[in-house]
């Protein structure tokens, strides 16, 4: 009873922000040389008042005196804190004794209090209260008439208490100042959460303390683009009710921060055991449907979690950078996901910088290369057409996995560049094959998002065909279903031209987005590319099996083409085949590969073609480092 009674008032103080380092001893010299200032003046005071030596080496030392220990680091911040204070208080009762105990000579009481305001510490309030009852008391009965000059003389303890509850009047008014300035200025004022600073503050403490202390870094994953499509009232709308969601997901003691617009973190005070709990139950709640004015929104986020007992360095500003790049390796590893940090990653996010930078001039360097993978039919097996695919051979490196650099590139923007520079370059081969074979074979390029916002889609893929003659009726052009919660209006628009120019349009990776049925109704598409996850369940998987089916039946009936992806195994092949798939890609067929190898197998020598001179430099964008 007594310990919670204790720990009530507590956190009735305000604990108050801790003060960086260099604020506190900026604050501290200034109050350390008013003190000194005090103590000069009220030494020329007591020698101009006949007071003598006796008087002004009294005042020095008891006004002088304390800053002395003031001075000393070791003592920290409250020993420091309540030696000026003390120093301060001094001077006030000099001036009072000087003064002939005159009622204005009690207001320097006041001032000393909101000076001592400045360390936002508890402590110098009540050093000022227990000062005033003493003095007022003590002294006030011992030398009445140097204490007061009217009828408080005659009762001293009485006109104490009334002093000392002017003290504690003002004590707490700068109390209350002190809390609602810091409700303002360390809470986020959309949601209501602690901010950044709160956030670094709160983990300092339980660093100090010792124990286990774990933080969570939470990045919405595509927040921007429900911003760019449903408005920033929407947006805000939804960040309110994901901060109630993840408040909700945390134990009590924990502290959910929002630190960036589509950022947030959580203190854990526990390992990473309890905090990975956290993470995970944050991650469900997250994902569950939102409805908005508009409809349904769905979000998912990267978690990175970091842990001091997996740091050398227990700092809050190490604790934030390791589940920072926690969460930077989770949203390359595909989102939606949590990581743990690990030694090795600060390297992987240096190594990932670096990459970013070359792979700004990879096309002019020439070390872009595009491999070429048949689609085939299944029910005779000929090869049907090609998916282009961009490879990456650093020179340092060797061979980049499209799984890393791709990610990259649209993070950078970079991947504007390069997808144009892909699509005239599959156009081009398609066009040699189409030449040499005489053979009609579709060529499917994907699409970047980042094309649909940076530049003209319609009008790049219209200079390609143009540029290389290759019949636009055989192009494909694959997007994802991510793309559609950008500006869908926009979109639709883009792909509409482009189909009228005869050009088809496939959602690749089907399944596994946004769309659903609400946007394929709407969509101008006329293939599904069914996602590997589905595939890779078959024969066995019932689920999978029942999935397909839906899909193949879903696309029969309106009017779209089927092409399933990751086909690996004969056991894939024929459960496809009997589920009436008319198409699929996959390693079974073939891998990709480059233009001569790729080709190797159709009628005719398929010519291999040189890199394209003078491909275009890859653009760099303005904007945010992630959305």
């Amino acid at each position: 009873m007594i310990l919670r009674l204790r720990d009530r008032c507590a956190r009735l103080l305000p604990e108050g922000r801790l003060l960086p380092e260099a604020v506190w001893e900026r604050r501290h010299r200034a109050i350390m040389r008013l003190c000194l200032a005090s103590a000069g003046l009220l030494v020329l005071v007591a020698w101009l008042q006949g007071g003598g030596q006796p008087a002004a080496v009294a005042v020095l030392a008891a006004v002088a005196g304390p800053v002395a220990l003031a001075a000393v680091p070791r003592l920290g911040r409250k020993g420091r804190a309540a030696a000026t204070t003390a120093s301060l208080l001094a001077a006030s009762v000099a001036l009072v004794h000087l003064w002939g105990g005159v009622t204005e000579a009690h207001f320097i009481f006041f001032v000393m209090i909101g000076v001592v305001s400045l360390y936002q510490d508890w402590v110098p309030y009540g050093i000022a209260l227990v000062v005033v009852v003493v003095h007022h008391g003590v002294f006030g009965t011992m030398y009445p008439h140097e204490v007061y000059s009217h009828d408080a003389v005659h009762d001293p303890w009485l006109w104490a208490g009334i002093h000392a509850a002017f003290v504690l009047a003002a004590s707490i008014a700068h109390l209350a100042a002190w809390r609602l300035n810091e409700d303002q200025v360390l809470s986020d004022p959309l949601t209501g959460l602690a901010n950044r600073t709160l956030l670094e503050e709160i983990t300092h403490r339980l660093l100090a303390r010792g124990g286990a202390v774990s933080l969570l870094f939470i990045d919405l994953d595509d927040f921007k683009d429900i911003n760019d499509s449903r408005g920033h009232a929407a947006g805000d709308g939804l960040l309110l009710v994901l901060a109630e969601r993840l408040h909700g997901c945390v134990r009590p003691g924990d502290v959910v921060a929002r630190i960036g617009g589509d950022e947030f973190a959580v203190v854990v005070n526990g390992g990473p055991d309890v905090a990975r709990s956290v993470g995970e139950r944050a991650l469900v709640a997250l994902s569950v449907p939102v409805p908005l004015a508009d409809g349904m929104v769905t979000v998912h986020a990267s978690v990175g979690v970091a842990a001091s007992t997996d740091a050398t360095d227990r700092t809050a500003g190490a604790l934030l950078r390791n589940a920072d790049l926690a969460m930077y390796l989770a949203k390359a590893q595909g989102k939606n996901r949590l990581v743990v940090y690990a030694d090795g990653m600060a390297e992987a996010a240096r190594r990932r910088a670096g990459l970013a930078q070359d792979l700004a001039v990879a096309a002019d360097a020439g070390q872009l290369e595009v491999h070429y993978q048949p689609t085939v039919r299944l029910t005779d097996g000929r090869t049907t057409g090609f998916e282009a695919l961009v490879r990456w051979n650093h020179p340092g490196g060797g061979l980049v996995p499209p799984g890393e650099f791709i990610p990259l590139a649209e993070e950078t923007g970079a991947i504007t560049g390069i997808a144009r520079w892909v699509l005239r370059e599959a156009l081009r081969q398609g066009a040699v094959w189409l030449a040499e074979t005489g053979t009609p074979l579709r060529m499917a390029v994907n699409l970047s998002p980042r094309q649909f916002q940076d530049g003209d889609v319609t009008a790049d893929v219209v200079a390609a065909l143009e540029e290389s003659g290759f019949p636009a009726e055989l192009l494909t052009l694959e997007v994802t279903e991510g793309v559609l919660v950008r500006d869908v209006d926009s979109v639709v628009a883009h792909l509409e031209a482009l189909r009228t120019l005869g050009i088809r349009i496939a959602i690749d990776d089907f399944g596994t987005g946004f769309s659903g049925l609400s946007y394929l109704r709407h969509l101008p598409a006329d293939i599904i590319k069914i996602d590997r996850s589905f595939v890779m369940d078959l024969p066995r998987g019932r689920s999978a099996t029942t999935l397909i089916t839906s899909i193949v039946e879903l696309a029969r009936t309106l009017g779209l083409d089927v092409v399933a992806e990751g086909v690996e195994t004969e056991g894939q092949r024929q459960a496809l085949a009997d589920l009436h798939c008319a198409q699929a890609q996959g390693y079974l067929f073939a891998r990709p590969a480059p233009a001569a190898r790729a080709g190797a197998s159709l009628p005719g020598r398929p010519a291999r073609v040189p890199a394209q001179p003078g491909a275009p430099a890859v653009e760099r964008l303005q904007g945010t480092r992630r959305h």
